[in-house]
Protein backbone atom coordinates (compact mmCIF):
# COMPACT_ATOMS: atom_id res chain seq x y z
CA UNK A 1 0.00 0.00 0.00
CA UNK A 2 2.90 2.66 1.15
CA UNK A 3 4.20 1.90 -2.50
CA UNK A 4 1.24 2.57 -4.55
CA UNK A 5 0.66 5.39 -2.44
CA UNK A 6 4.60 6.58 -3.19
CA UNK A 7 3.53 6.22 -6.90
CA UNK A 8 0.66 8.05 -6.84
CA UNK A 9 2.51 10.70 -5.42
CA UNK A 10 5.12 10.88 -8.03
CA UNK A 11 2.44 10.50 -11.09
CA UNK A 12 0.97 13.97 -8.94
CA UNK A 13 4.59 15.22 -9.08
CA UNK A 14 5.32 14.56 -12.88
CA UNK A 15 1.64 16.24 -13.61
CA UNK A 16 2.91 18.80 -11.59
CA UNK A 17 6.06 19.51 -13.07
CA UNK A 18 5.06 19.21 -16.82
CA UNK A 19 2.55 21.78 -16.44
CA UNK A 20 4.97 24.22 -14.79
CA UNK A 21 7.22 23.75 -17.58
CA UNK A 22 4.88 24.31 -19.98
CA UNK A 23 3.08 27.33 -18.70
CA UNK A 24 7.06 28.72 -18.47
CA UNK A 25 7.36 27.33 -22.14
CA UNK A 26 4.58 29.04 -23.20
CA UNK A 27 5.13 32.65 -20.94
CA UNK A 28 8.86 32.68 -22.85
CA UNK A 29 7.24 32.02 -26.45
CA UNK A 30 4.61 35.07 -25.96
CA UNK A 31 7.74 37.01 -24.76
CA UNK A 32 9.50 36.06 -27.58
CA UNK A 33 7.05 36.91 -30.07
CA UNK A 34 6.45 40.63 -29.16
CA UNK A 35 5.33 43.80 -31.49
CA UNK A 36 8.01 45.00 -33.16
CA UNK A 37 9.06 48.56 -32.63
CA UNK A 38 7.53 50.39 -35.82
CA UNK A 39 5.05 48.89 -37.87
CA UNK A 40 5.49 46.20 -40.40
CA UNK A 41 5.44 47.58 -44.22
CA UNK A 42 3.51 45.77 -46.76
CA UNK A 43 3.84 45.71 -50.72
CA UNK A 44 1.31 47.08 -52.93
CA UNK A 45 0.00 43.55 -54.23
CA UNK A 46 -0.26 42.26 -49.97
CA UNK A 47 -1.87 44.93 -48.70
CA UNK A 48 -4.50 45.00 -51.74
CA UNK A 49 -5.40 41.16 -50.94
CA UNK A 50 -6.43 42.74 -47.61
CA UNK A 51 -9.02 45.64 -48.92
CA UNK A 52 -12.74 44.66 -47.61
CA UNK A 53 -14.44 47.96 -48.76
CA UNK A 54 -12.70 50.29 -51.39
CA UNK A 55 -14.28 53.59 -52.04
CA UNK A 56 -14.19 54.99 -55.59
CA UNK A 57 -12.98 58.39 -55.64
CA UNK A 58 -14.97 60.96 -57.66
CA UNK A 59 -13.16 62.08 -60.85
CA UNK A 60 -13.03 66.28 -59.71
CA UNK A 61 -14.95 68.31 -62.50
CA UNK A 62 -12.01 71.23 -62.78
CA UNK A 63 -9.73 68.33 -63.60
CA UNK A 64 -11.65 67.41 -65.85
CA UNK A 65 -11.83 70.72 -67.29
CA UNK A 66 -8.59 70.99 -67.61
CA UNK A 67 -7.52 67.83 -68.70
CA UNK A 68 -5.99 66.52 -65.77
CA UNK A 69 -4.74 62.96 -65.30
CA UNK A 70 -2.49 61.25 -63.37
CA UNK A 71 -1.79 58.67 -60.62
CA UNK A 72 -1.93 60.09 -57.32
CA UNK A 73 0.23 57.91 -54.74
CA UNK A 74 -0.59 58.00 -50.73
CA UNK A 75 1.40 56.65 -47.84
CA UNK A 76 -1.28 54.93 -45.83
CA UNK A 77 -1.50 53.48 -42.11
CA UNK A 78 -4.13 50.85 -41.17
CA UNK A 79 -4.82 49.55 -37.62
CA UNK A 80 -5.23 46.45 -35.65
CA UNK A 81 -9.31 46.56 -36.80
CA UNK A 82 -8.60 47.52 -40.60
CA UNK A 83 -9.59 51.00 -40.89
CA UNK A 84 -7.16 53.70 -42.29
CA UNK A 85 -5.52 55.25 -39.48
CA UNK A 86 -3.81 58.21 -41.30
CA UNK A 87 -3.08 58.62 -45.27
CA UNK A 88 -0.55 61.48 -46.63
CA UNK A 89 -0.15 62.40 -50.10
CA UNK A 90 3.48 61.17 -51.58
CA UNK A 91 2.39 62.57 -55.28
CA UNK A 92 -0.10 63.10 -57.51
CA UNK A 93 -1.76 66.39 -59.02
CA UNK A 94 -3.55 68.57 -56.06
CA UNK A 95 -7.19 68.45 -57.42
CA UNK A 96 -6.32 64.57 -57.72
CA UNK A 97 -5.07 64.77 -54.05
CA UNK A 98 -7.79 65.94 -52.45
CA UNK A 99 -10.64 63.51 -54.07
CA UNK A 100 -8.27 60.27 -53.43
CA UNK A 101 -7.43 61.28 -49.51
CA UNK A 102 -10.93 61.57 -49.01
CA UNK A 103 -11.97 58.36 -50.72
CA UNK A 104 -8.99 56.31 -49.46
CA UNK A 105 -9.30 57.66 -45.35
CA UNK A 106 -12.89 55.33 -45.68
CA UNK A 107 -11.43 51.89 -46.80
CA UNK A 108 -11.58 49.07 -44.78
CA UNK A 109 -9.14 46.05 -44.91
CA UNK A 110 -9.52 42.99 -43.20
CA UNK A 111 -7.05 43.09 -39.88
CA UNK A 112 -3.65 41.85 -40.75
CA UNK A 113 -2.87 38.88 -38.01
CA UNK A 114 0.82 38.02 -36.77
CA UNK A 115 2.18 35.87 -34.22
CA UNK A 116 1.71 38.38 -31.69
CA UNK A 117 -2.37 38.69 -32.65
CA UNK A 118 -3.93 41.55 -35.06
CA UNK A 119 -1.36 44.47 -35.81
CA UNK A 120 -1.31 48.14 -38.07
CA UNK A 121 0.86 48.25 -40.73
CA UNK A 122 2.00 50.35 -43.51
CA UNK A 123 1.48 50.56 -47.17
CA UNK A 124 1.15 52.25 -50.28
CA UNK A 125 -1.61 53.02 -52.26
CA UNK A 126 -1.64 53.98 -55.48
CA UNK A 127 -5.09 55.97 -57.46
CA UNK A 128 -5.40 56.25 -61.11
CA UNK A 129 -7.59 59.33 -62.47
CA UNK A 130 -7.55 58.83 -66.14
CA UNK A 131 -10.16 60.50 -69.41
CA UNK A 132 -9.70 57.83 -71.25
CA UNK A 133 -10.01 60.77 -74.21
CA UNK A 134 -10.21 59.42 -77.70
CA UNK A 135 -9.09 62.12 -79.61
CA UNK A 136 -5.42 63.20 -78.36
CA UNK A 137 -5.23 65.95 -81.03
CA UNK A 138 -8.18 67.72 -79.20
CA UNK A 139 -5.95 67.73 -75.46
CA UNK A 140 -3.52 70.15 -74.76
CA UNK A 141 0.07 69.11 -75.14
CA UNK A 142 0.97 70.22 -71.13
CA UNK A 143 -2.10 70.46 -69.27
CA UNK A 144 -0.24 70.92 -65.96
CA UNK A 145 1.43 73.74 -66.69
CA UNK A 146 -1.20 76.02 -68.40
CA UNK A 147 -2.99 75.42 -65.00
CA UNK A 148 -0.52 76.41 -63.29
CA UNK A 149 0.10 79.50 -64.68
CA UNK A 150 -3.54 80.64 -64.27
CA UNK A 151 -3.67 79.41 -60.43
CA UNK A 152 -3.35 82.42 -57.87
CA UNK A 153 -1.22 79.81 -55.14
CA UNK A 154 -2.75 80.05 -51.13
CA UNK A 155 -2.09 82.25 -48.99
CA UNK A 156 -0.97 82.17 -45.23
CA UNK A 157 -4.08 84.20 -43.43
CA UNK A 158 -3.25 83.61 -39.74
CA UNK A 159 -1.69 80.96 -37.57
CA UNK A 160 -2.12 80.64 -33.73
CA UNK A 161 1.27 82.28 -31.49
CA UNK A 162 2.96 80.42 -29.53
CA UNK A 163 7.03 79.42 -28.71
CA UNK A 164 9.62 80.01 -31.43
CA UNK A 165 12.45 78.91 -30.24
CA UNK A 166 14.77 76.48 -31.82
CA UNK A 167 14.43 75.86 -35.36
CA UNK A 168 12.00 75.58 -38.14
CA UNK A 169 10.88 72.86 -40.40
CA UNK A 170 9.79 73.25 -43.99
CA UNK A 171 6.26 71.72 -44.79
CA UNK A 172 4.44 71.01 -47.97
CA UNK A 173 0.87 71.61 -47.24
CA UNK A 174 -2.55 70.47 -49.20
CA UNK A 175 -5.03 73.10 -48.59
CA UNK A 176 -8.14 72.70 -49.82
CA UNK A 177 -11.11 74.97 -51.37
CA UNK A 178 -11.87 76.25 -48.29
CA UNK A 179 -8.57 77.08 -46.55
CA UNK A 180 -7.88 74.70 -44.53
CA UNK A 181 -4.85 71.98 -44.43
CA UNK A 182 -5.73 68.29 -45.03
CA UNK A 183 -2.21 66.72 -45.46
CA UNK A 184 0.98 67.76 -44.69
CA UNK A 185 4.06 66.34 -45.43
CA UNK A 186 7.68 67.20 -44.36
CA UNK A 187 10.00 68.44 -46.63
CA UNK A 188 13.16 69.25 -44.04
CA UNK A 189 14.65 70.16 -40.46
CA UNK A 190 14.92 67.73 -37.92
CA UNK A 191 12.92 64.51 -37.70
CA UNK A 192 11.87 65.00 -34.14
CA UNK A 193 9.96 67.74 -34.81
CA UNK A 194 8.11 66.75 -37.71
CA UNK A 195 5.00 65.60 -35.27
CA UNK A 196 4.66 69.12 -34.00
CA UNK A 197 5.65 71.10 -36.83
CA UNK A 198 2.56 69.15 -38.50
CA UNK A 199 0.11 69.69 -35.47
CA UNK A 200 1.11 72.92 -35.66
CA UNK A 201 0.33 73.72 -39.18
CA UNK A 202 -3.22 72.25 -39.35
CA UNK A 203 -4.20 74.94 -36.89
CA UNK A 204 -3.17 77.81 -39.89
CA UNK A 205 -5.53 79.45 -41.81
CA UNK A 206 -4.90 79.90 -45.34
CA UNK A 207 -6.89 81.88 -48.12
CA UNK A 208 -7.38 78.71 -50.75
CA UNK A 209 -5.78 78.93 -54.30
CA UNK A 210 -7.54 80.54 -56.77
CA UNK A 211 -8.50 79.87 -60.54
CA UNK A 212 -10.02 82.89 -62.13
CA UNK A 213 -12.74 83.24 -59.54
CA UNK A 214 -12.89 79.46 -58.06
CA UNK A 215 -11.21 78.85 -55.27
CA UNK A 216 -9.18 75.33 -55.67
CA UNK A 217 -6.97 72.55 -53.60
CA UNK A 218 -2.97 73.51 -54.29
CA UNK A 219 -0.08 73.13 -52.41
CA UNK A 220 2.23 75.57 -50.80
CA UNK A 221 5.47 75.46 -48.89
CA UNK A 222 6.01 76.97 -45.74
CA UNK A 223 8.05 77.30 -42.56
CA UNK A 224 7.12 76.12 -39.38
CA UNK A 225 8.71 77.17 -35.93
CA UNK A 226 9.16 74.43 -33.70
CA UNK A 227 10.98 74.69 -30.04
CA UNK A 228 13.60 72.42 -30.85
CA UNK A 229 12.74 68.83 -29.28
CA UNK A 230 16.62 68.80 -28.08
CA UNK A 231 15.92 71.89 -26.08
CA UNK A 232 12.84 70.13 -24.29
CA UNK A 233 14.94 67.34 -23.94
CA UNK A 234 17.89 69.10 -21.97
CA UNK A 235 15.15 71.00 -19.55
CA UNK A 236 13.80 67.48 -18.39
CA UNK A 237 10.49 67.85 -20.43
CA UNK A 238 8.96 64.29 -20.97
CA UNK A 239 7.51 65.26 -24.74
CA UNK A 240 10.97 65.87 -25.87
CA UNK A 241 12.41 62.33 -25.55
Amino acid sequence: MADRLQRIALGLRAVALVGLYAMVAARVEAQSVSPPAAPPTLDHKAAANLIWTEVKPEYPPLAKLNYIQGRVRLRVLVSREGRVREAHVVHGHPFLAVSALEAVRRWLYHPLKAAWGPTEFMTVVEVNFSLRIKKIDLSPRDPERDLIRQVHPPHLLDRPLGQQLGSSVRVRVLVNDAGQVIDTQPLAGLASNFEAACRSVERWTFRPARWGALPVAWYMDVDVPVEDSSLRHAAGDPGGR
